[in-house]
């Protein structure tokens, strides 16, 4: 089992930047890919970033490409989401996730073999 702890949200203003941190538990950080998931009210959870277990490699949603950044520090076994520029469309519950790092691939797609519970960014306009 992985163990996956969110923080960092909150409430900020449009063009603001923010840090999100996942911090990760229970089973060897560097053998699993990592990324960022968001669900607004009324909508369906979708993919935002993602690296991989080296972090040699970065994939974004359309969206975000350009405004956010993920990073990740395998001696600390933490996962981070560097925000800029941010819009009211961003507001959503963000949750980091965790798939084995052979898979990577399919993280963009929404597969992931862990989740933690979210932490809520509100952007106001």
């Amino acid at each position: 089992q992985v163990q996956l702890v969110e923080s960092g949200g909150g409430l900020v203003q449009a063009g603001d930047s923010l840090r999100l941190s996942c911090v990760a538990s229970g089973r060897t950080f560097s053998d699993y890919a990592m990324g960022w998931f968001r669900q607004a009210p009324g909508k369906e959870r979708e993919f935002v970033a993602a690296i991989t277990w080296n972090g040699g490699s970065r994939n974004y949603a359309g969206s975000v490409k350009g405004r956010f950044a993920i990073f990740r520090d395998n001696v600390q076994s933490m996962v981070y989401l560097h925000m800029n520029n941010l819009k009211p469309e961003d507001t959503a519950v963000y949750s980091c996730a965790a798939v084995y790092r052979d898979d990577y691939e399919l993280i963009s797609a929404g597969r992931a073999d862990y989740w933690g519970q979210g932490t809520q960014v509100t952007v106001s306009s």
